[in-house]
């Protein structure tokens, strides 16, 4: 998925899997609001043109992530936001196409500012020598970019490998939940002039930090390099 345009994504071919899409989208977006009914099975079926079956499979989906609950004779309601499976890669997704993107932004620079520095701060801890040649490698592919489309994948590695170094799964695993609206941030803060000469020395700090094994040095670096990406996108965004 890493190297995908998630603002205009493949149409998939299955029927079931545009429906998810398709209401996924009208649900998180808030066109269909909480606790509000869906249409019903037949309206549906008629509105997408596929069968039952079809259809029902898509419901499945959609109650699989949270978005919705079926009842008997009730039908299908969308759920209240907080019950949401907010960390699912597809309800990300619909966050970022119907969520104005400063808005957008600020949320996701909040939860990076909450995580990323601890695990840093971890990772500067209990890094072994194959996690840190791990991020090391990921850093060379920053510097050996010749484009932002070559730096992206690199700079998500640099990330991904310093989450995998603090040997904890769980946040190794959010970590990984968290790629799509990462990647989407540096497309866009990428776009400022001198990239590599502004970006390369916060990340250099982190992994020098973290190869020193000096946690609060990794946390502060990673707190800066947190700050440079804010200034990156208010600077673009003026």
């Amino acid at each position: 998925m890493s190297n995908a345009d998630y603002k205009n994504p493949v149409p998939s071919k299955s029927q079931h899997a545009l429906i998810v899409q398709q209401l996924g989208l009208k649900i998180v977006s808030g066109e269909i609001p909480e606790n509000a009914k869906l249409p019903s099975e037949a309206e549906l079926c008629e509105e997408y043109q596929v069968s039952r079956p079809v259809f029902r499979e898509a419901i499945r989906v959609l109650n699989a992530k949270g978005l919705t609950y079926s009842r008997p004779k009730i039908g299908t309601v969308v759920r209240p936001k907080d019950e949401w499976h907010l960390l699912d890669p597809d309800i990300l997704y619909w966050l970022i196409q119907s969520t104005p993107e400063n808005e957008f932004f600020k949320t996701l620079s909040t939860v990076r500012r909450v995580l990323e520095p601890e695990l840093a701060y971890i990772a500067a801890s209990t890094a072994t020598e194959e996690d840190i040649a791990r991020i090391k490698k990921a850093y060379a592919g920053m510097e050996q970019a010749e484009s932002i489309e070559e730096f992206i994948q690199p700079d998500i590695d640099f990330h991904l490998s310093i989450a995998k170094a603090t040997h904890n799964d769980l946040l190794a695993y959010m970590s990984k939940m968290l790629v799509l609206p990462l990647q989407q941030s540096i497309q866009v803060t990428s776009l400022r002039p001198n990239l590599q000469n502004h970006s390369l020395p916060r990340h250099k700090a982190i992994l020098t930090a973290i190869e020193n094994k000096d946690p609060l040095s990794a946390r502060h670096a990673s707190l800066v390099q947190l700050e440079d990406t804010k200034m990156a996108y208010d600077l673009i965004k003026k």
